[in-house]
């Protein structure tokens, strides 16, 4: 079909090239010039069919203020060269109308749909927006964040997130499915929250089929941070320029604090990694590596911390038992 109305194009252009050929008595030449401009219409409506509409507007704009620019420069050229300036006003044209028609092609990327309804509203682009990653909704941890007032404002749901959930919550595997209606019911209990709009934006990149990628080019085409606790998505986006909202790295900030030569109890839960090494953890989920605790398996037992080690993806409390720690302070005294 669509092949048919293009053909149907070429030869309408045709045709009028040689009906204007014959009235001024250039029918072969009327013929090739009306096939070219056919060709280059057709070749013209491939190029726009792949365009975003941000990208059209923008050389639209950009040709318009070209054009514009040219002629105000020629306006004054007039008054000492007369009539003779029409060469150099027809190449000015053409220079500053195609750079125009350039720049408005490169930046008109950052033009959107979303971006000119706030404009309309007279909101401003700088706008506080934030957008959710499909793994920080079926954490959950996010809506209690939000419950807490730490966060507030615009939450930008991409319908390419939402597909995403929806297709994990009609998933065969029933663990799959209960974590994708998971992530449905926290995204209802959010958008009942006073403090917090959920706005569901259709913007979408065809040409990437990766959904962290296009959170990441989301993210820079609305000015927007991304809020997630996935460590390679938060780690690409920085390195793109997108600000990132890790809900992790905000948990492991806000567990307590513990210095060398504290003293806790805890539960030796297991055996650890190296040789006679017992495994604890805290109630916040933090991991105590105790040091020749490997007798108190299943028991409780008063450690001394040594070190702690920070990481992206936690924190580990490297310590002693109590008497072995008290016992080399008082050697090394």
């Amino acid at each position: 079909m669509l092949l048919a109305i293009r053909l149907i194009i070429f030869l309408l252009f045709a045709v009028s090239g040689y009906i204007i050929g014959t009235t001024y008595n250039f029918g072969v030449y009327g013929v090739l010039v009306g096939c070219a401009s056919g060709l280059f219409a057709i070749a013209m409506e491939i190029k726009l069919r792949k365009a975003e509409l941000g990208t059209l507007i923008g050389g639209l704009l950009g040709i318009s203020f070209g054009l514009l620019f040219a002629y105000l420069l020629i306006l004054p050229l007039k008054l000492y060269f007369g009539e003779d300036i029409r060469p150099l006003s027809f190449g000015l044209m053409a220079i500053f109308g195609y750079g125009g028609l350039l720049l408005g092609l490169s930046k008109g990327k950052a033009i959107s749909i979303p971006a000119i309804f706030r404009i309309f509203r007279g909101q401003s682009m700088e706008e506080n927006l934030k957008i959710l990653d499909t793994s920080v909704i079926i954490d959950g941890r996010i809506a209690d964040v939000c419950e807490t007032g730490f966060l507030e404002g615009v939450f930008i749901l991409p319908q390419f997130i939402l597909q995403e959930l929806q297709h994990i919550a009609d998933a065969a595997d029933p663990m799959k499915r209960a974590r994708g209606r998971r992530g449905l019911d926290i995204l209802h209990k959010i958008q009942k929250m006073s403090r917090i709009t959920v706005r569901i934006v259709d913007e979408d990149f065809p040409n990437i089929k990766e959904v962290d990628a296009k959170l990441v080019a989301l993210g820079k085409l609305m000015n927007a941070k991304v809020v997630t606790n996935d460590f390679n998505l938060n780690k690409v986006a920085e390195l793109q320029g997108v600000s990132v909202l890790n809900i992790n790295e905000l948990a492991n900030s806000l567990k307590p604090v513990v210095l060398p030569g504290e003293v806790m109890k805890v539960f030796v839960l297991k055996e650890g990694k190296e040789y006679n090494q017992g495994v604890a953890y805290l109630d916040d989920g933090t991991m105590v590596v105790v040091e020749n605790a490997r007798k108190l398996i299943g028991k409780n037992a008063d450690v001394a911390v040594t070190s702690v080690l920070q990481t992206t993806a936690g924190r580990m409390i490297f310590s002693k038992l109590k008497d072995d720690y008290e016992r080399e302070e008082r050697i090394g005294k």
